[in-house]
């Protein structure tokens, strides 16, 4: 319960009106300016109905404070009885515009609608179950008047909607009052209404869910009759048969919640439960929470995961979970789950990036499909799972998904990571696009991701409640091979013969792709319907549509032009998409042709390509994602980068949560430079650290013409003529101020380290050559490898033995930039095999494998960097050589300023990897001297006491020198000027 009003945005009516006037407009029949029952014509007031029907409450009571007013006395006032299941209370607004509000049962047991209070508008508006709606759910279910009777069946099963409201004019006789009057839940996927038409037989009619989304029939209202007509994705059957007649009434309640457990971190407590089962489906859950000053709270979920935030410290929680479904029926309460809060720390609020310097932060890589499957109801194969043979070891391609990620975020948190980099989010269509690059709607987060078990918005909330940032992996350069929905989707040939009937799938007009839904026709979840057309679209751009290529498919199958999209076919839009294949990797075509057969690239220099990933990826940033990985970044002209999309993360991260966030925002792109040389084969704008600058000069107000103006220029000035920075250098042994005045706003991975860390000290040389041509190399994200390449361009993962990648740890560490770890790396996971083969060859056998397996059983994070307990496989793995490295190294650079922000120096240094690192700030001055490996003397430093954090042993120095024995391979020491001290105790290697 919140005494004080949170204020959300505003939810509007106007959406009502407005589409009450055009539905009159299209019904020739003007809107029904009736006030709403309880309302006296012009009052201001707002009449909310609450639904009681899975709450089991004796009396309800409203507890409100109108906007800009004071709350009502607690427990506020008592709501009258209004219809079955249905309590109401008219509130009067007086010149307030909405109000605040929240639930309660007058004896302690609240509705606060997880931690934030309802916002509420004026009008009619409906409570249930966590939904707020606009509809009187009441109307018409008092004695009928006599005269003609309409039942009108509505089916939600493709829409979704959890609230419908029906919108009508009885022929010759006024429309409804906006939105309508409330629907009544009939069956599973339908909603009944009953209604007298008077002297008429028939009425114009429309749906909304009230909350402002309309099904208008395509500007068209639905005729309707009296007597019983169905209405289901928009095709009407008159005098049909009562849809739920068939059905019994759903009485049977969803088995209790299993497995729920309760994690503290501060004052947050992470709750999650397996998914109850049900005879139909399990629609919600009702968590009840105990303990603390506020009493009983009850708070509606529709995922198995729930973040509690804002809670009191050092106090003791008790959680049970109950499952519902469509009727309403509740399964008894599940095992009590008990965690006790500790200290309060400073935590953001759900949706909020945490927005501290992202330095701070060492990332996990994780393929989230490969990486813990937590829901095997939205596993998925895909049509090449068998091909693959990823059937033979029933492990299709999407199995990972955000529960298994929420589940072992305390793994990740023990190892000492304090940010997820997840593989791109967005809806993907390919036959083989677990990975997530091959975006198809840029809008919609795919459901083989989600599912009961936790949506994305519940992980990027779960990894803030334990302290963790989520880096969305994003894509702006290119989409599928079957466009983008929303922008361009195309439309191919298909022939359904007996050559290609398995390929190609019968037309169903009211099924929508989304990945995971089976389409019943076909029985697959990867169908392609939709796309596929015998006759030459209207519009068409593609040559010979349908005629024979004169190629036969590798099955021996007649090939036909205009089957597949590919940059030469002219499917695609050529003001959308670029119409060639890249020629020459580091000349101008990389960044306007495609680079792939699946990936249809972007004509980014279009203005309605631009706007529709900006709008895609706002989205994801007002959801609270911490930063964004940019894959393929350099296949995009820096113009288009410097004018368009990095200025519209900024501004959009500014807006939504201000310029200190914006300011640690972390962007960081992927250009591929595959040399180890400093500059990609002389191109400065194939090179990565080309985009981390602004624009040296203003080229052509046109962004293709600008591109290509930007492109020549910089080449033609070369390598020698680039800027340079020092911001990632001492001065002497002092720290200076960085300038960024220069910076783009993308900083970069460090692909010259990842190229030449076959062993640590050529990676280690190899940045340094590097780093005065980056506008800030301390931003570096550094890994030795990825889910795309190791070392040396190397196809396998790395497999240089456990001390060559504790020694790499070790450095990358210690060293400026930002250490990254691909999953499974802490155990040398499928060391030395392929990374990836596509679907000639299983999963399993590759550096993509399911890795879930090794995280079996129970884990418990008390700090990062430290587990508190485990059981099972996944203890095993965390006691691991390399595992135990990695915690303490986490261990002793989060205790380091140092080692995190610092600019560093190597002047008056002799050691192979040694070096000198400071950062001064925030009244913090922290001072260290690092050797990994060998020994080093450092001359020339600040006189003062000097500690190593790995064996506590104490130097003085009166005379500006120390010198270090070499510690062994992949050991190191780290001397910190005034240090706080020997951290964490001895492993395999620190010691």
């Amino acid at each position: 319960m919140r005494h004080r009003p949170i204020r959300p945005p505003r939810r509007l009516l106007a959406s009502f009106t407005a589409a009450g006037g055009l539905l009159s407009l299209l019904s020739g029949t003007p809107a029904a300016g009736s006030a709403p029952e309880g309302r006296a014509a012009g009052a201001n007031t707002a009449t909310v109905f609450f639904s009681t029907k899975t709450k089991d409450w004796p009396s309800t009571y409203l507890h409100y404070a109108p906007d800009g007013g004071a709350w009502t006395t607690v427990p506020g006032t008592r709501m009258e009885a209004a219809c079955t299941d249905w309590v109401k209370q008219t509130v009067d607004l007086g010149s307030a515009t909405g109000l605040a509000a929240t639930f309660n049962n007058g004896s302690g047991t609240w509705d606060n609608n997880g931690g934030a209070n309802y916002d509420l508008g004026t009008g009619v508006l409906t409570v249930k179950d966590g939904v707020v709606a606009h509809s009187d759910p009441c109307a018409g279910t008092g004695p009928g008047k006599p005269g003609n009777q309409a039942t009108v069946y509505y089916s939600t099963a493709t829409s979704g909607w959890t609230t419908t409201n029906l919108h009508y004019a009885p022929t010759g006789a006024s429309w409804t009052t906006a939105p309508g009057l409330g629907m009544a839940a009939a069956c599973t996927g339908w909603w009944k209404k009953a209604i007298d038409l008077g002297t008429a037989t028939t009425l114009q009619a429309t749906f909304n869910n009230g909350n402002g989304v309309w099904d208008n029939n395509n500007g068209a209202d639905y005729a309707l009759s009296a007597g019983l007509t169905t209405v289901k994705d928009g095709a009407v059957t008159k005098d049909a048969k009562d849809p739920c007649a068939a059905q019994e009434p759903d009485t049977q309640a969803p088995t209790a919640p299993p497995e729920v457990a309760a994690n503290a971190a501060h004052t947050s407590i992470v709750l999650t439960w397996e998914a109850a089962t049900d005879d139909t489906a399990v629609t919600k859950y009702q968590v009840t929470r105990t303990g603390g000053t506020k009493g009983t709270v009850v708070t509606d979920v529709g995922s198995t995961v729930f973040s509690d935030t804002g809670l009191e410290e050092r106090t003791a929680y008790t959680y049970t979970v109950k499952a519902l479904d469509a009727a309403g029926n509740v399964s008894p309460a599940s095992a009590e789950a008990r965690a006790t809060t500790g200290e309060r720390a400073p935590e953001p609020a759900a949706g909020t990036p945490l927005g501290t310097d992202p330095r701070k932060d060492p990332i996990y890589f994780v393929l989230t499909a490969r990486f813990r499957n937590g829901d095997t109801g939205n596993n998925r194969g895909g049509g090449q799972h068998v091909k693959s043979g990823n059937a033979a070891n029933d492990d299709p391609m999407f199995r990972g998904d955000f529960k298994g990620l929420v589940d072992k975020l305390d793994y990740i948190k023990a190892l000492g990571f304090s940010a997820v980099w997840v593989t791109p989010v967005v809806l993907n269509r390919s036959d083989y696009d677990y990975h997530g690059y091959h975006g198809y709607d840029f809008y919609k987060v795919d459901p083989r991701l989600e599912s009961a078990g936790a949506s994305y918005q519940d992980l990027i909330n779960a990894a803030h409640a334990k302290g963790m940032k989520i880096y969305q992996d994003v894509v702006y350069n290119h989409s599928s091979r079957w466009g983008a929905k929303g922008l361009s989707t195309p439309a191919v040939y298909g022939v359904r013969d007996s050559q290609w009937s398995w390929y190609y799938d019968e037309r169903n007009e009211g099924f929508t792709y989304d990945g995971l839904t089976v389409e019943p026709k076909s029985g697959k979840s990867y169908y392609n319907g939709d796309l596929w057309s015998t006759a030459e679209p209207s519009g068409n751009t593609c040559l010979n549509w349908g005629k024979p290529t004169g190629s036969k498919s590798p099955e021996g199958y007649t090939l036909y032009n205009c089957q597949w999209p590919s940059p030469t076919s002219g499917i695609l839009p050529k003001d959308l998409y670029h119409q060639c294949w890249i020629g020459n990797w580091e000349g101008e075509d990389s960044r306007s042709c495609w680079l792939h057969e699946d990936l249809a690239d972007f004509n980014t220099e279009n203005t309605a390509v631009q706007n529709y990933l900006i709008g895609a990826y706002n989205k994801y940033i007002d959801m609270g994602v911490d930063g964004f990985r940019v894959d393929t970044a350099v296949h995009i002209p820096r113009t288009t980068w410097n004018r368009r999309f990095l200025p519209a993360i900024n501004e959009r991260v500014t807006q939504r949560f201000g310029a200190e966030k914006a300011r640690n925002f972390f962007v960081f792109g992927e250009v591929a430079a595959f040399v180890n040389d400093k500059w990609n084969r002389g191109s400065v704008n194939h090179s990565a650290q080309f985009y981390s600058w602004k624009e040296r000069k203003e080229y052509a107000a046109d962004d293709a013409a600008a591109a290509l103006e930007m492109y020549a220029y910089e080449q033609q000035q070369g390598t020698g003529n680039q800027p340079t920075s020092t911001n990632a250098f001492l001065n002497g042994n002092s720290y200076h101020a960085p300038d960024h005045s220069k910076f783009s706003g993308m900083h970069i991975i460090d692909m010259r380290m990842h190229m030449n860390f076959g062993d640590a000290p050529n990676a280690f040389g190899n940045g340094k050559d590097s780093d005065d041509s980056v506008n800030d190399a301390t931003y570096n994200v550094v890994y030795v490898d990825s889910h795309d390449y190791g070392p040396n361009k190397s196809s396998e993962r790395y497999a240089g033995g456990t001390d060559a990648w504790a020694e790499n740890m070790s450095l990358m560490w210690t060293f400026r930039g930002i250490p990254a770890l691909y999953y499974g790396s802490e155990i040398e996971f499928q060391k030395g095999r392929k990374i990836d083969c596509g679907p000639s060859c299983p999963l399993a056998t590759t550096g993509r494998a399911y890795f879930g397996e090794h995280l079996a059983g129970s884990v418990t994070a008390t700090d990062f960097g430290k587990a508190g307990s485990s059981s099972g496989t996944v203890a095993t793995t965390l006691d691991q050589p390399l595992v135990k490295h990695l915690q303490r190294l986490n261990q002793i650079r989060r205790a380091v300023p140092a080692l995190q922000m610092g600019q560093y120096s190597t002047e008056g240094i002799s050691g192979r990897m040694a070096f000198k690192r400071r950062y001064t700030g925030g009244g913090t001055d922290s001072f260290a001297l690092v050797t990994v490996t060998g020994p080093a003397t450092y001359t020339g430093i600040p006189n003062g006491t000097y500690t190593d954090a790995v064996t506590g042993d104490v130097k003085t120095v009166a005379k500006g020198t120390l010198s270090v024995a070499a510690p062994g391979k992949g050991n190191l020491r780290v001397y910190v000027l005034n240090g706080p001290g020997r951290i964490g105790g001895d492993g395999p290697y620190l010691k």
